[in-house]
């Protein structure tokens, strides 16, 4: 069972919590972060999740994912679940995520990193994980189409694409 801290809407912790699955409250927000790891090739690490997850089983999706537990910050959900999905140990306390996306029930905080992770490397975590595989933008956005990857926005899989190596929303 996991336990999520509430925020109200300016990101202030609210000092509620919820378990994992049950409604959000009207007002109230969760964290959720994303990370997207890119190779040289301009891929990106996609993962294909396992089918025993409750949301979403059986789909691709970015490389990591995962819910802000109670008493995490971003940085150390980023972290922890970099570690248990890919066994990537990698320190966040001097990395922000790239940009955050606000949804119906929270903040999205999406982080980009370039790294060049051999896949036979990585340790899957098993009952999340089926399997890895770089994908380009094109690939990722074609598995969107056939409804073999996450519905996201074409438009997000490209300006992740298009911030895969600045911070910000100006061109250099």
């Amino acid at each position: 069972m996991e336990i999520l801290d509430l925020y109200d809407r300016e990101r202030n912790l609210t000092g509620e919590t919820i378990i994992r699955g049950e409604p959000v409250p009207p007002e109230r927000y969760h964290v959720v972060i994303h990370i997207c790891i890119f190779n040289q090739k301009g891929e990106m690490l996609i993962q294909h999740r396992s089918p025993k997850k409750a949301n979403w089983g059986g789909l691709w999706d970015l490389s990591v994912g995962g819910a802000a537990r109670t008493g995490d910050k971003s940085w150390q959900c980023a972290q922890r679940e970099l570690k248990e999905e890919l066994g990537i140990e990698l320190d966040f306390r001097q990395i922000r995520p790239s940009l955050t996306v606000n949804f119906p029930v929270g903040f999205d905080d999406f982080y980009l990193l370039n790294l060049e992770p051999r896949l036979s490397d990585l340790t899957l975590q098993t009952d999340e994980v089926l399997a890895v595989k770089w994908a380009d933008e094109s690939a990722i956005l074609a598995m969107i189409e056939r409804e073999e990857f996450l519905q996201y926005h074409p438009s997000l899989i490209k300006t992740l694409f298009a911030m895969r190596q600045s911070m910000g929303t100006l061109v250099k």
